[in-house]
């Protein structure tokens, strides 16, 4: 290096010192600086060629009282007041400078945090870096929010949607954050669960043609009182509760004036029950056969016999020589719609027909026969059978 620019670079540096040394400082803003000394109450900064600025220890102490820094070290500060060529530093930002990153903020629509710190008329009153924001109660969630009240003392993520009067005049919203997130998530939802996916979703309302299952934030569907079980269901209430977690079959989606719809179905994510078979079809002649005795109704009378009917579809004749033997059976007595007792006495199955008798005295029936087979009956058996006459009277 020659004299020439040995003395050009020195002149660039003393222009360069002398700029320092005249530069102005206002409150606001932001300085960067070497750290001189730490003191009991004030510590020193350099900020240039012959010019300090002085920060409170207090700021570096943590919160056990140790102080978290030490000399030389390049630290950020914001100039806080300008005092009779004293400068005052401090780490943490003036009203100017949240007023600065919050309109920043607005602009580049960047998301910032906030304490919700009261509830107020119409909405609540929100704490974004130390200035007050207002949150209007429509605002604060996606879903219907009846006084904030709830929300109090919780820090949430919101977005600005109105600066004015240099951060005198913050509005804030978490509502549009919510509504974007979830969009995201119904976008992926809906490409990764195609018609005919299986998923979980949770009833969230109950009404009497279904009911909405919510899929993931934003996304609902609706489960139709039809698609709620493969038997009959006259409402979903009779076998869903709000609240209940189902794994449904995602039918169909459309969208209708803008709005996506969604049809679900719980039913088909089950077993269709098997179809019961069907009992054996029994032919109801064959369940009759000789020597029964059964209780009919007469249907109708001719001079030849009774129709007795022996159950729907089912029809004997009881014909009129049937009922000579018994002397107490009064045919002509005989009224249609009456119920009678009746014997079958023979039964013709591929004639569907069937003869019927009077019931037979099974007691007489027997002592006929042992006569028939000893021969003539003697005077003890004569008062035998005048018993069991006068016992048929």
């Amino acid at each position: 290096m020659n004299d020439e620019d040995s003395t050009e670079d020195f002149s660039a540096l003393l222009g360069e010192s002398l700029q320092a040394a005249e530069k102005t400082f206002e409150p606001g803003d932001r300085v960067r600086g070497e750290l001189l000394s730490v003191g009991r109450e004030d510590s020193q900064v350099a900020l240039g060629p012959g010019r300090e600025g002085v920060v409170a220890t207090a700021d570096f102490r943590d919160a056990e009282g140790a102080v978290s820094v030490k000399a030389g070290d390049v630290l950020d500060l914001f100039v806080t007041s300008v005092r009779h060529n004293q400068i005052r530093l401090s780490v943490n930002p003036t009203d100017k400078n949240i007023a600065e990153d919050l309109k920043e903020a607005f602009d580049l629509k960047r998301p910032v945090e906030g304490r919700v710190v009261e509830v107020c008329k119409g909405g609540v009153r929100v704490s974004v870096k130390g200035k007050s924001a207002f949150c209007p109660i429509s605002q604060l969630d996606v879903k219907r929010v009846e006084n904030g009240a709830e929300f109090v003392g919780k820090t949430f993520v919101f977005v600005l949607t109105e600066f004015g009067e240099d951060g005198r005049n913050v509005v804030v919203s978490r509502r549009k954050l919510l509504e974007e997130e979830q969009a995201r998530a119904s976008d992926a939802f809906l490409a990764a669960n195609p018609d005919g996916a299986v998923v979980s979703g949770k009833v969230v309302r109950l009404e009497k043609f279904g009911a909405f299952v919510e899929l993931v934030p934003g996304v609902e569907g609706l489960l139709h009182v039809s698609e709620v079980a493969w038997s009959r269901v006259e409402s979903p209430a009779d076998i869903l509760t709000a609240g209940q977690a189902v794994a449904v079959k995602i039918l169909k989606r459309e969208t209708v004036d803008g709005r996506l719809k969604i049809s679900l179905s719980l039913k088909q994510v089950t077993e269709r029950p098997a179809t019961p078979a069907a009992p054996p079809v029994v032919d109801p002649w064959s369940k009759y056969a000789a020597g029964q005795v059964v209780e009919g109704k007469i249907t109708r009378k001719e001079p030849y016999g009774l129709f007795v009917q022996l159950e729907p579809g089912v029809v004997g004749l009881l014909h009129q020589s049937k009922t000579e033997d018994a002397p107490d059976f009064q045919f002509d007595r005989q009224k249609v719609g009456e119920p009678i007792s009746v014997q079958v006495a023979e039964v013709k199955l591929s004639e569907r027909r069937i003869s019927l008798e009077l019931p037979r005295d099974t007691g007489a029936e027997e002592w006929r026969k042992r006569q028939e087979e000893s021969g003539p009956p003697s005077p003890m058996a004569e008062m035998f059978k005048a018993a069991l006459e006068k016992k048929k009277r």
